[in-house]
């Protein structure tokens, strides 16, 4: 039985859906949890503005908005690319729906779904069934590698020739390069045991380290919420993923720019079809030239690569160990603006 303390607003306030509801002169009246976060704007700063505040330059959803007013027929929009000030393009469906109080009042209420986190869902759900083939691969793969080896250092002790002795030193080495590339992507499949982690700590920690390694020219910014609670994860393979997510985008600025540390709380998240209540958002942002298009699609697979020294195994093992800590990964790129985003919970509200 459902407790009559739970009002309208605690249901809303829950829902994952941003919710924006707004008076006959698209002006807002309310502003749900979800759509705070989405906005960066909280309920109290959002009242009695214009919509068009919210999201300037967006004329067709003013235009949208308006026909629903006049004819009071629902609309509902799918895949609407939508340009927030704060966070960037987004992808999402909307609704939009006129609510009559009576004759004389109405209210117009806006949905928003953002698409990137469901489609981030279903891709790591793809990666990891790509995985599982890799993985059998670089054994079927690694095995036979180290007779090679063998093969090549024992016909190395009966050549007495200097010149033939280097093809077989290139044997050798190709044989330990191979090597060192099947074992990273193998990698661990040992989930070390939990323990709680102040991200914070985390991120300060990558960014001593890189610290060390860079000049004048570019800046760290820190935004973090100093009210996220610890979660329950492995401190040093945090360290490997921001260490390596931060270390891409300063190859990605040739080491001048600035970079944007930003951590937030998330409600109602679902990852890999478990939900939870509260989750922890940390993104990683530089002012680089920005992912092309055809890359950003693929670039959490093996063996792809932007760069021309680059193995392609860095953002593969990165999805690795967040998935190993029950998280997620995505990214939004254009140019002038990188960000990728890890998502990790907080509060288990699976159902069992």
């Amino acid at each position: 039985m459902m407790n009559e303390s739970l009002s309208g607003q605690d249901i809303i306030d829950n829902i994952a859906t941003a919710i924006v509801v707004m008076d006959d002169s698209l002006r807002i009246c309310s502003l749900n949890v979800a759509a705070e976060i989405l906005f960066e704007m909280s309920q109290r700063q959002a009242l009695n503005i214009p919509f068009q505040t919210l999201l300037p330059g967006e004329n067709e959803m003013i235009v949208s908005l308006e026909r629903v007013k006049q004819t009071g027929q629902a609309l509902i929009e799918h895949e609407v690319r939508l340009y927030i000030p704060s966070t960037g393009e987004i992808i999402v469906d909307c609704a939009i729906k006129l609510v009559e109080v009576d004759e004389y009042q109405q209210y117009i209420l806006l949905e928003l779904t953002q698409l990137d986190f469901q489609q981030r869902i279903s891709r790591d759900e793809s990666l990891h069934t790509q995985q599982q083939v890799l993985r059998g691969l670089a054994h079927e793969i690694k095995n036979p590698l180290g007779g090679l080896r063998g093969a090549a250092q024992l016909l190395e002790r009966q050549l007495e020739s200097d010149d033939l002795k280097e093809y077989t030193s290139i044997i050798i080495s190709e044989a330990d390069r191979l090597q060192n590339l099947m074992t990273k992507m193998l990698g661990s499949h040992h989930r070390s045991d939990s323990v709680p982690v102040n991200i914070h700590q985390v991120l300060q920690h990558v960014r001593q380290l890189v610290l060390a390694e860079i000049d004048h020219r570019l800046t760290f910014i820190g935004d973090y919420d100093p009210s996220i609670p610890d979660l329950m994860s492995d401190f040093d393979q945090l360290v490997q993923v921001f260490l390596n997510l931060i270390q891409n985008a300063v190859q990605a600025m040739h080491g001048a720019g600035h970079i944007v540390i930003r951590t937030r709380v998330q409600r109602n998240i679902s990852i890999e079809k478990r939900r939870y209540r509260l989750g922890v958002c940390i993104d990683i942002e530089d002012n680089g030239p920005g992912i092309s298009k055809s890359l950003q699609e693929t670039m959490f697979f093996p063996l792809v690569t932007g760069r021309a020294e680059g193995t392609g195994l860095g953002l593969y093992l990165v999805q690795n160990l967040v998935h190993r800590n029950n998280g997620a990964i995505s990214c939004l790129s254009q140019p002038g603006k990188t960000v990728f985003s890890v998502v990790f919970p907080l509060e288990n509200m699976s159902e069992k």
